[in-house]
C-alpha cells in the first residue's frame, strides 16, 4: 500500500479534529450561554457528523498505517500484526486513547442540547484526541527530554491552529444561513463575536510561531537549517509558511477592515454587502488552512534529510 491513501487519511483526520475542537471552542468564549440556547451557532448536528467521522477515520487509518508498514493492501492486513502494534507501540497506545476520546466525543455530541457540560466534555474529549496525532508524526520518534520538549510544543502548535481553523468554520456556519432565516440579532452577534475572535485568535498565531519554530529545530536541528531549502521536506515547509503569511494577511483584513465596515453596514441597516466581503475572505483563509493541513499530512511521510547533514 502506498503513501497516498496515508496522507489522505491523516489529511481528512486532522481538518475533522481541529474543526470540532475550534467549534465547540468557539461556542464557549464567543457566544454568551443565552446566545448558544438560542442556537445562533448550530453546534449539534456538525458536532455528531465530525466527530462520528474522526472515530471512523482513526480506525481506518490504523488500519492504513499497518497495511502500509507490512506492505499490504487494506484487506490483507495481518491482525495478529495489528494486534502487536496496538499493544505494543506508542503510536498503538495512542491510538487507543484517541478511539476512547472519539467515542466519549461522540456521547457528548448527542448530549450537546440536553446536558450544560457536555460541550465542555466534547472540548476536552477532542483536545485529547488531537494531541494524540502528535505520536504519529516526528514528535513521536524523538527520545530522551528533547522528545518531551517536542511532544508537549507539538500539541500546543495543533491546538492553536485548532482553535484558529475552528473559528473560521464557526464564522461560516453562523453567516452562510440564507437572508431570509438571518436576523439582526443574528448579525450583530456574529459582529461581536469576531471581535472576541480576533483577540483569541491573536493569542493562537502567537502560540502557533513560537511552537513552530520550536518544532522546526527539534525536527531539523540547528546545525543543519541553512540546509532545509534544498530538501523536500524545506521546499514544502516554505510553501507551507507562504500559506501561513496569506492567512495572516487575510486574518488582518478581517480584524481591521472588514468587521469594521460590517460594523457601519449593521448600523445602517444594510450588512448584505460587507457580509458578502466578509464571508468571501473567510474562505480564503479557509483554502490556506485546507492546503496547509495537507502539507502538514505529507510532512508526516518524509524525512527531513536535511538534518541528517
Amino acid at each position: 500500500m502506498g503513501e497516498l491513501p496515508i496522507i489522505a487519511v491523516r489529511f481528512a483526520l486532522y481538518a475533522d479534529l481541529m474543526v470540532l475542537m475550534g467549534l465547540t471552542a468557539f461556542s464557549l468564549y464567543a457566544l454568551t450561554r443565552e446566545e448558544r440556547s438560542a442556537g445562533l451557532l448550530p453546534l449539534a448536528k456538525p458536532a455528531f457528523v465530525l466527530s462520528l467521522l474522526g472515530l471512523l477515520l482513526s480506525g481506518f487509518g490504523m488500519l492504513a498505517l499497518v497495511a502500509a508498514m507490512t506492505g499490504t493492501s487494506l484487506g490483507a492486513v495481518d491482525l495478529a500484526v495489528l494486534g502487536d502494534i496496538v499493544t505494543q507501540s506508542a503510536i498503538g497506545s495512542a491510538w487507543i486513547v484517541r478511539m476512547v476520546a472519539m467515542t466519549i466525543a461522540v456521547l457528548s455530541a448527542l448530549a450537546i442540547n440536553r446536558s450544560a457540560g457536555a460541550r465542555y466534555t466534547l472540548l476536552a474529549s477532542t483536545s485529547l484526541a488531537i494531541a494524540t496525532l502528535v505520536w504519529t508524526g516526528h514528535a513521536g520518534a524523538t527520545e530522551g527530554w528533547e522528545g518531551t520538549a517536542h511532544r508537549l510544543s507539538d500539541i500546543i502548535h495543533m491546538l492553536a491552529a485548532a482553535v484558529w481553523i475552528g473559528g473560521i468554520a464557526a464564522f461560516f456556519l453562523m453567516l452562510s444561513r440564507p437572508e431570509t432565516a438571518r436576523s439582526g440579532l443574528h448579525v450583530s452577534v456574529a459582529h461581536r463575536a469576531l471581535d472576541r475572535f480576533s483577540r483569541v485568535g491573536t493569542l493562537a498565531v502567537g502560540a502557533i510561531i513560537a511552537t513552530g519554530i520550536v518544532n522546526c529545530l527539534a525536527v531539523v536541528g540547528f546545525p543543519h537549517f541553512t540546509q532545509l531549502p534544498m530538501t523536500e521536506y524545506g521546499k514544502l515547509l516554505i510553501i507551507k509558511l507562504l500559506f501561513f503569511a496569506a492567512m495572516l494577511v487575510l486574518a488582518a483584513i478581517n480584524r481591521w477592515r472588514l468587521t469594521p465596515s460590517l460594523g457601519v453596514a449593521i448600523r445602517n441597516g444594510n450588512p448584505a454587502a460587507a457580509l458578502t466581503a466578509l464571508r468571501r475572505s473567510l474562505l480564503m483563509e479557509a483554502s490556506a488552512a485546507l492546503a496547509i493541513l495537507a502539507l502538514v499530512a505529507w510532512f508526516g511521510t518524509l524525512e527531513p534529510s536535511g538534518a541528517a547533514g
